[in-house]
């Protein structure tokens, strides 16, 4: 189960020691990442600034019913990320809730997220080619040989879609994008309130944020 693996990063850390202050590295004080690490990193990055609750469902929603997340998994794993350098935390009080913590990323954090799919990019593409082939076999194959026919157009279909909605999606992830007026903080998704400050946000500036990234 990939889960149970582990990313290294040493080479990765030793790398981006050559290049940027070795202070920014300082706190980092482990060289591997499991992969159910890795994805929460990659949450946070993509969101800014989250809480745990926040952290949570995403990735729910990312598994899609293949793997439920639970606080009793996912909030050791964010104090392991915090202490390990990975990490930094913030108390919130939000104006309709109690103190919450609100997780973003340390510069030593998202250089090594960055450089890592950097690296990796094109041979993950690849790996999940060859899992949906595979999968996509396997599916069709659990079918009697005389509606294999009619299954292959289906997946076929299927794949067509869900690709165009990963190419639709991908930009949308950037079109989002405003800052906190209070806390200055630049948010990456439409919220209620400033995930990190609390402040409450204008629906119209919003709406407003939002016209303007899509235009450009």
């Amino acid at each position: 189960m990939w889960l149970g693996k582990f990313l290294d990063l040493e080479d990765d850390i030793e790398m981006l020691r050559s290049k940027i202050k070795q202070e920014i590295f300082k706190k980092i004080k482990k060289n591997k990442l499991t992969p159910l690490e890795f994805t929460i990193i990659e949450v946070i990055f993509n969101s800014n600034a989250l809480s745990g609750y926040d952290i949570i469902q995403t990735l729910n929603k990312h598994f899609a019913g293949t793997w439920k997340a639970r606080s009793g998994t996912v909030y050791p794993i964010l104090s392991k990320l915090e202490r390990n350098g990975f990490l930094k935390s913030k108390a919130v009080k939000s104006p309709i809730g109690p103190i919450r913590k609100v997780y973003t990323l340390t510069d030593a954090g998202e250089e090594i997220l960055k450089l890592k799919v950097n690296k990796n990019y094109a041979d993950q593409l690849k790996f999940l080619e060859n899992f949906i082939i595979e999968l996509s076999s396997i599916y069709v194959k659990s079918y009697p040989k005389e509606v294999r026919k009619e299954i292959i157009d289906e997946v076929q279909t299927t794949l067509n879609e869900s690709f165009e909605r990963i190419k639709d999606s991908i930009p949308s992830t950037l079109r989002f994008k405003a800052n906190c007026t209070n806390c200055g903080i630049e948010i990456g998704r439409k919220v209620a309130y400033c995930p990190f400050c609390g402040t409450q946000l204008a629906p119209e500036e919003e709406s407003e944020a939002e016209k303007s990234n899509v235009q450009e």
